[in-house]
C-alpha cells in the first residue's frame, strides 16, 4: 500500500510505528467492506479505543462540528458525561440505523452484562451516493457486527475500505486515512493518532504540503459535471491518545481537527457535514455513568496534562490530520461504481517527477 511518504511529500512530526491510530495503545481498528456488483460502494468502519476486551471502560472524549450537515449519534450523552464506551462506527449516510443496531447487538452478544443499562453507540456517517446505491438497503446490522469482529491492533489498511469504501475526495477517489504522531511531554511520550473518512473538497482547492496542486490536476473530473456543487461530501475524524487529558481538553483536540483539513486546502463546504470525536484511553476507571452500587467508590480522580502544557497535542492533531487525508487520496485506485460514475485515482506523478 502505497502512502503519502512513499512519493517523497515532506509531512512535519515525527510518526509512530505504524503512522496509524492503532499506534496508540490499545485501539483496534476494523473494516466489513462491500464491492458487489455495479452498484455496491460501501462498508462499515469500527474504532474500538480500548479494544474489544475493554469497550466497555469509559475514555474521556470530547467532539466537535465544523458544518453540521451531517450525522454522528451518541454525541449528547458525550456532551453531558465527558465518558465513551463502546465501538465506534462509521459507515454512509443511510445506514446509521443499521450500524446503531448492529453494536447493539454486538454488546448483547459478547456482553450481555453491559447491555443491561442502556446502550449509547457513537455512529457517523459520509455520504457516497455518487459510487454507491445509497437509498438500497445494503449494510445490514450484521455488516456492523463484522467490523467490530475484525478490528485489530498494528497497520491499517487505507482508501477504498470499510466505510470510506465509496467516498470521494477533492474530485479524486478517497475513503479511510490514519496518521500518528508522537508528542513529548516532560519525560514521557504520548501517541496522538486519527482515523479520517475523508469525503470532501473540490478539486480547485486540492493543496499537499503547502502547494497548490488542484489547478495543476483539474483535467479528467468526471465529478464536475455532476448535479451536487463540488466539495460536497462529508468528512469524519476521530482523533485518540494515551495522553491523560480531561473531556472538556478532548473538545479542544476536536476543535483542531479543521486546521488539519485545511492544511489540505478545504474552505468547508455548506453541502458537507465535518463532525469529529477526540478520546485518551487514559484514567481507566473514571468517568464511569453506571447505576450506583455500594461496593464502588465514591469518588474518581483525574490525572491529566495542564492546560498550559497542551499545545504540542493540538499541533499533533493538525499534523495527524492532513496526512491522514492525504493518505487517504494516495492509497487509492480508480473506481467506477452506481449508474457507471467514474472517479479517478490522485496521480502519484506530480510527486515523482
Amino acid at each position: 500500500m502505497t502512502r503519502a511518504r512513499d512519493l517523497g511529500i515532506t509531512l512535519p512530526g515525527r510518526p509512530g510505528t505504524h503512522n496509524a491510530l492503532t499506534d496508540v495503545p490499545g485501539v483496534e481498528i476494523g473494516y466489513t467492506t462491500l464491492v458487489e456488483g455495479d452498484s455496491v460502494r460501501t462498508g462499515v468502519t469500527a474504532v474500538l479505543p480500548r479494544g474489544r476486551d475493554g469497550f466497555a471502560v469509559p475514555c474521556a472524549a470530547g467532539t466537535s462540528s465544523l458544518n453540521g450537515n451531517g450525522e454522528m449519534t451518541g454525541t449528547a450523552w458525550l456532551a453531558e458525561t465527558g465518558s465513551l464506551t463502546l465501538p465506534v462506527l462509521i459507515t454512509n449516510t443511510h445506514a446509521v440505523g443499521a450500524c446503531h443496531r448492529g453494536v447493539i447487538d454486538w454488546v448483547v452478544r459478547e456482553r450481555p452484562d453491559a447491555a443491561a443499562e442502556w446502550l449509547l453507540p457513537v455512529v457517523a456517517e459520509t455520504w457516497d451516493g455518487y459510487l454507491n446505491d445509497i437509498n438500497a438497503p445494503t449494510v445490514h446490522s450484521g455488516h456492523a457486527v463484522a467490523a467490530i469482529n475484525a478490528a485489530r491492533p498494528g497497520a491499517v489498511e487505507e482508501g477504498s475500505v470499510g466505510g470510506g469504501t465509496g467516498m470521494t475526495c477533492y474530485g479524486f477517489k478517497g475513503g479511510t486515512g490514519t496518521a500518528s504522531r508522537i508528542v513529548a511531554h516532560g519525560a514521557d511520550e504520548y501517541t496522538v493518532g486519527a482515523l479520517v473518512q475523508a469525503n470532501f473538497g473540490s478539486r480547485r482547492e486540492l493543496t499537499v504540503a503547502g502547494e497548490a496542486m488542484g489547478t495543476r490536476l483539474a483535467a479528467d473530473n468526471p465529478m464536475e459535471a455532476w448535479a451536487a456543487p463540488a466539495g460536497a461530501g462529508s468528512v469524519i475524524v476521530v482523533v485518540g491518545t494515551d495522553a491523560p487529558l480531561l473531556p472538556g481538553q478532548c473538545t479542544a483536540l476536536a476543535r483542531r481537527v479543521p486546521l488539519g483539513l485545511a492544511r489540505t486546502g478545504t474552505t468547508g463546504s455548506h453541502f458537507s457535514g465535518d463532525l469529529f470525536l477526540a478520546f485518551s484511553t487514559a484514567n481507566p476507571g473514571a468517568l464511569t455513568s453506571t447505576f450506583p452500587r455500594t461496593a464502588e467508590a465514591e469518588y474518581e480522580s483525574l490525572r491529566f496534562v495542564p492546560w498550559g502544557r497542551i499545545d504540542p497535542f493540538f499541533e499533533a492533531v493538525v499534523q495527524v490530520v492532513e496526512e491522514a487525508v492525504l493518505n487517504a487520496l494516495v492509497a487509492n485506485r480508480e473506481m467506477t461504481g452506481h449508474r457507471g460514475r467514474r472517479v479517478p485515482a490522485l496521480p502519484a506523478a506530480p510527486w515523482l517527477d
